[in-house]
């Protein structure tokens, strides 16, 4: 089987070289845990063959740690390097040592299917390390810019190894001549580096005033082929960049302030963020760079938002098929006045979401012409049981975009699209939902399985049979925008897969799993913490301080919602699993009952069935 895929000998000597070498083949000997030079990343380090030479300075990107935390990438694995750069590090010797870093790759031949091949032997120091010249400095963490990519190797001019130019950056100096640093390995801890970066939004200039004083803010988010990141300016910063930064320019940038992240206003899937400063420079690029995307989309379908927990940050691309007049109000709290404009997205799912632009968005949107628009970062938000997107100052909003999910969503809706029924996830409910139709438990069981394949929106007055004590509370990922599960390292600390982090502290969550009833019958539905600490009349972190304190006490807390009544807006859709059909039901909208809206409910109903319609 290994001999399907022949490894590219002599490759690893030619990258520690500095030379561009396409998609070569090599075989993964080893992997090891190491501390990295920030404290709460976890990196891995790799001893890598190319069938002739061996070498032990190579890491994986942060962003693909997972290929060995799942088990993907053991040792004997014949892997397909598909974008990779080298860093320059101090040894803390007279040379430095150049570190291949990979940023992409793919899995050809798993590591229990083969054994290793040949007898590499280890490339000799000389082709490893890289002379210091005396303008090195003693924080020294470089990386350069050189991004193999298998669409279109990047020009050498812009892209060569430069080991012996100086880490120092001039002022009046061209930084296109400077070892460029990728997004993905900015820290705090490297206080001299040169980024080449596309600049995918930009905000307006929002000012502030408060009892500490005056000013003004913009933000603009910056991407290149490792990631993205976050760049903010204030007060008089402001003034000197604003006008010169273009979005889907490229821009060389130097001498900023690199700090944690504050996840609670930034979105952008990077633990850290930027501040512009005097002493920052920013340099166009005038070459063009296609290497570089425009924005890094995460999409998902319509029809899954109504199962997404309200205030997650999520990307959507949908067909606009209607849209409000700018309606203009004054808001109470601050007596501002703010313009607003709703649009009706539609996709593929057969499922549609009202999504709100603001400002001068809302002002210059024409939606006339029923246009594809694609939205990153908008705010999942609920009304009156109902679940829509709030497009932030922070969104990037594109209108019918050049990538291909705009043009299949185009000729989706072109040839039969906007004929399609489409469910409003967005339905307003009045007084616990009642344009959401009435279906008893057993009648939505029953459903034409075309619809239940789509899902089906009902709600029901139903009574708590059980909660399910058993693995109804977890340990979540403390930032805001996460909420998967965390590991104890038992050190103190708190691993989480997703975000490649570990933290010292963590956050309580429940995920609810109870049984209800109705008159015709039972049904096990699950819930998210906001729905679920309804039921129990608790908080997750409530409910956590109290587990701790006596493990016991989770069972009493559980038992306490039996038999209460809520009126419940559900999701049935089904789903296979080990090649079984099954029905999935979703509690998306816990209310307490109103009895007075409930009985006029009841009345109008019994109105029609009686025939009388009235």
């Amino acid at each position: 089987m290994a001999d399907k895929f022949r490894l590219t000998e002599g490759a690893l000597r030619l990258i520690m070289k500095g030379d561009q070498i396409e998609d070569p083949i090599m075989q993964v000997l080893g992997s090891k845990r190491i501390a990295s030079t920030s404290a709460d990343k976890e990196r891995f380090r790799l001893l890598l063959s190319d069938g002739k030479y061996l070498v032990s300075f190579a890491m994986l990107t942060t962003q693909i740690n997972d290929k060995i935390v799942n088990g993907e990438l053991v040792d004997n694995t014949i892997i397909k390097v598909k974008r990779f750069i080298t860093s320059v590090i101090n040894s803390g010797g007279k040379s430095n040592k150049r570190v291949l870093v990979i940023l992409e790759m793919e899995t050809l031949l798993p590591g229990d299917q083969t054994e290793k091949i040949g007898n590499p032997e280890h490339l000799p120091e000389t082709d490893i390390d890289t002379e210091l010249d005396d303008s090195t400095t003693s924080n020294n963490a470089k990386t350069n810019g050189q991004v193999n990519s298998s669409s279109k190797p990047a020009p050498a001019s812009t892209n060569r190894i430069m080991s012996k130019k100086s880490a120092n950056v001039d002022l009046n100096a061209s930084l296109q001549d400077h070892v460029i640093l990728p997004i993905s390995s900015l820290n705090p801890y490297h206080n001299t580096w040169v980024i080449k970066a596309r600049v995918s939004n930009k905000s307006g200039i929002r000012k502030w005033s408060n009892s500490r004083g005056e000013g003004q803010l913009f933000s603009m988010d910056l991407v290149d082929e490792s990631g993205e990141i976050r760049c903010t300016g204030f007060r008089d910063v402001v003034d000197k960049f604003y006008d010169m930064i273009e979005v889907d320019k490229v821009y060389y940038i130097s001498k900023c302030v690199i700090k944690v992240a504050n996840k609670q206003f930034n979105s952008v899937k990077n633990d850290y963020e930027m501040t512009l400063i005097n002493d920052t420079i920013i340099q166009e690029c005038h070459d063009a760079d296609i290497a570089i995307p425009q924005t890094k989309y995460d999409f998902i379908n319509i029809d899954k938002i109504a199962n997404i927990e309200t205030g997650t940050i999520v990307d959507v691309i949908g067909i606009c098929k209607s849209v409000s007049e700018v309606l203009t109000f004054t808001a109470r709290s601050s007596g501002r006045e703010l313009k607003k404009r709703e649009l009706i997205l539609v996709d593929q799912s057969n499922s549609g979401i009202s999504a709100t632009l603001w400002g001068n968005d809302a002002e210059k949107f024409e939606g006339s012409s029923q246009p594809v628009v694609a939205i990153k970062g908008a705010k999942i938000g609920e009304f009156g049981g109902g679940k829509n997107l709030n497009i932030l100052g922070s969104s990037i909003l594109k209108i019918n975009p050049d990538i291909p999910e705009s043009h299949r969503l185009r000729g989706w809706f072109d040839n039969g699209g906007m004929q399609q029924n489409v469910t409003n996830i967005s339905a307003k409910s009045s007084g616990g939902g009642l344009q959401t139709p009435w279906l008893s438990l057993k009648e939505a069981q029953n459903q034409p399985s075309e619809s239940v394949e789509k899902g089906v929106y009902f709600q029901t007055k139903a009574t708590v049979l059980m909660f399910r004590s058993e693995n109804c509370l977890y340990k979540a990922c403390p930032t805001e925008d996460c909420k998967k599960k965390v590991v104890d390292m038992e050190n103190g600390m708190y691993n989480c897969e997703k975000c490649g982090r570990q933290y010292p502290n963590f956050k309580y969550r429940l995920l609810g799993s109870m049984n209800i009833g109705d008159w015709s019958g039972n049904q096990w539905v699950s819930m998210f913490a906001s729905e679920a600490e309804k039921v129990l009349g608790m908080t997750s972190e409530q409910v956590g301080e109290a587990a701790e304190a006596n493990p016991q006490a989770l069972t009493g807390i559980t038992d306490k919602a039996n038999f209460k009544q809520f009126i419940l807006k559900c999701r049935a859709k089904t789903d296979t699993f080990n090649d079984e059909v099954r029905l999935k039901t979703v509690v998306i909208k816990v209310d307490n009952i109103n009895y007075k809206e409930y009985n006029a409910h009841l009345i109008s109903r019994i109105n029609e069935l009686q025939g009388m319609n009235n």
